[in-house]
C-alpha cells in the first residue's frame, strides 16, 4: 500500500483513505466481518510499526495501548464505520 505523508498527518485525509479502501474491499465481496477483521490486524500493525503523525492518530494509537484484545477489536469496528462515512 503506497500513500504519501499526506495521508498520515491529516485525520480528515486518513478517514478517506480508510472510507475508500472499505469500499474497495466491498466491491470485491468481502464481507463486514472480513473488513472488521482485517481492520484489526492494520490496527495492530499500525501501532506497532507506525509513529502518528497527528493528534488525533496519537489518540487512537493511546486506545489501542490501553485496550484489551476485545476492545481493539471494537475500535477496529468503529474505525470502519467512520472510514464508510468518510468514503
Amino acid at each position: 500500500m503506497s500513500t504519501d505523508k499526506t495521508v498520515l498527518t491529516s485525520f480528515d485525509t486518513w478517514k478517506k483513505f480508510l472510507g475508500d479502501r472499505v469500499q474497495q474491499a466491498e466491491k470485491m465481496g468481502m464481507n463486514e466481518e472480513t473488513i472488521n477483521k482485517l481492520a484489526y490486524e492494520i490496527g495492530d500493525f499500525l501501532d506497532e510499526k507506525v509513529d502518528p503523525a497527528n493528534p488525533s492518530n496519537r489518540a487512537l494509537k493511546e486506545l489501542w495501548e490501553v485496550g484489551d484484545e476485545n476492545e481493539r477489536r471494537t475500535i477496529a469496528c468503529l474505525m470502519v464505520k467512520l472510514a464508510k462515512q468518510n468514503a
